[in-house]
């Protein structure tokens, strides 16, 4: 006899019943819970089949069923199976969607430069204040866990957790469950100590693992410096204006642009003074880096939605066509909006 559609809803029916009410359930209850629109004489001959094969048993006559330990062993691989295939799911989507992202900058930051004649740069993505979205252990071995985090814009990061004592099924199962509970739509902010007492208290000999998870959490939800993208073009274009082709100046010039650290604490400055909003003008001296007091740059940053947002910066000289220049901004931030707003539809 095979465990075919019809049976594995009604076995999820009865057990999801059975731990809500622990009361043994019956056919008339399951007919009202599932959408199968069957008839009780139907359920009842569906359930007698599922006793056979072992999945649920009657505690006595006349009563209803509960779930066997071989229903549980079904119910709880099922949601493990579930779980690990969302996750897969929104890390390919994901994947697709970062590698279209990254092509977009890239042309972005080349057309940007082409246009203008000035030098351009564009920050990726950056997440900042995310919340949890979900957890997901799941065991690769006897002592490692495999830990997805999914924060806010699905973002996902993995790691891979040593744990000092073996953990069942049912265990783990318990603590996806204890962990997404508790933390699911939370910063790093809000996963106080109260939040963490509870958590270790209710994991009980696996409280360990709660703390590991936890700083793999906090890791995930912070904005990342080290991983930050930032995509240049047109370093060249600055031997096109007299006052900046001067041999040292032009030097400190392009290598600032070519180092990610520098840009990192443009942007961090520029995000920092102004709140990260707006289109931001820095003239000679008021630039945040000291190798650019001869230059003018023009930032402006962009939103993706769900608290994803990076920095579009042009950098030229004190004389540049700033009219140009605003217009050229204001007019990519509308195409940026369209373009991700077109592809989340």
């Amino acid at each position: 006899m095979e465990l075919d559609d019809r049976k594995v809803t009604i076995l999820k029916a009865i057990i999801k019943t059975y731990l809500e009410t622990g009361e043994p359930v019956g056919s008339r209850t399951i007919s009202k819970f599932t959408d199968l629109k069957l008839s009780s004489a139907t359920i009842r001959n569906e359930m007698s089949d599922l006793e056979e094969m072992g999945y649920i048993q009657q505690p006595h006559t006349s009563a209803g069923r509960i779930p066997s330990d071989k229903g549980y062993r079904f119910y709880v691989d099922q949601i493990m199976q579930e779980k690990e295939q969302e996750v897969t799911e929104v890390k390919e989507l994901m994947i697709q969607r970062v590698d279209r992202v990254e092509l977009i900058l890239k042309k972005l930051a080349q057309l940007l430069a082409a246009n203008t004649n000035y030098a351009a740069m564009i920050s990726g993505p950056q997440y900042h204040q995310n919340k949890l979205k979900f957890i997901q252990l799941s065991q690769m071995d006897e002592t490692k866990l495999l830990v997805v985090i999914v924060v806010e814009g699905n973002l996902i990061k993995n790691a891979m957790i040593d744990i000092p004592l073996e953990i069942s099924q049912e265990e783990l199962l318990n603590l996806n469950i204890l962990l997404n509970s508790a933390l699911n739509g939370l910063t790093i902010e809000e996963i106080n100590l109260d939040v963490i007492s509870r958590l270790k208290e209710q994991a009980g000999v696996h409280s360990s693992v709660v703390d590991l998870v936890l700083n793999e959490v906090a890791l995930a939800i912070r904005a990342d410096d080290e991983d930050l993208q930032i995509y240049t073009s047109g370093a060249t274009n600055i031997f096109k204006y007299p006052e900046l082709s001067d041999g040292e100046k032009a030097s400190q010039l392009i290598s600032t642009l070519e180092q990610k650290d520098k840009l990192q604490k443009l942007i961090s400055d520029v995000n920092e003074a102004e709140g990260g909003s707006g289109i931001q003008v820095y003239i000679g001296d008021e630039t945040p880096l000291h190798t650019m007091k001869d230059c003018s740059v023009v930032t402006a940053n962009y939103e993706l939605g769900e608290g994803i947002h990076g920095t579009i910066g042009i950098i030229g000289p004190k004389r540049m066509d700033y009219e140009r220049v605003l217009s050229t901004l204001k007019h990519l931030m509308k195409q940026l909006d369209a373009t991700f707003k077109n592809e989340e539809r």
